[in-house]
Formats: C-alpha cells, sequence, structure tokens
C-alpha cells in the first residue's frame, strides 16, 4: 500500500499541525477531510522511492536482459547495434 501525504486546505488543526501522511490502498477513495478534524484536505504531491542504481547499464547489459538497442544515426533514424 502506498503512503499518501496530505495538508489541511485551511486553517489549522490542533491533532495533526495542518499535515498527515496515511498509508491507504490505491482502490481507496480520495480522502476530502482530515480524520482528525473534519476539515477539508488536499493530496500533495511528494517525493518517490525508487531503486538505486549501483552502475550504469553497458549495451552488452542490455542486449544479455534482452532489449534492443538502437544508435541515433540523426534526426529521427536509428539503426539496430
Amino acid at each position: 500500500m502506498p503512503f499518501y501525504e496530505y495538508e489541511l486546505c485551511d486553517g489549522d488543526c490542533a491533532v495533526c499541525g495542518g499535515h498527515f501522511t496515511l498509508r491507504r490502498p490505491i482502490s481507496a477513495p480520495e480522502l476530502k477531510a482530515c480524520p482528525a478534524c473534519k476539515k477539508p484536505v488536499r493530496k500533495v504531491i511528494s517525493t518517490f522511492s525508487s531503486p538505486i542504481k549501483l552502475k550504469p547499464v553497458s549495451v552488452s547489459d542490455a542486449k544479455k536482459a534482452g532489449f534492443t538497442v538502437l544508435k541515433r544515426l540523426g534526426k529521427g533514424e536509428y539503426e539496430k547495434q
């Protein structure tokens, strides 16, 4: 389940401080009010976790993984390597 960050549209909440994070299923409807004070909230766009790339992917590694590797020849022109 992903984490969603929310902030109050107006005012402040003594319980959440105007900003809180919830872990909710993707299928859950969008939250419209603070669970503590029932004031309107909006979803905040936040960072996400992505895998750390340890080394650059080489052409040979890409081919071994089954990817098609293309080399750019010119504007809109590519050649299979």
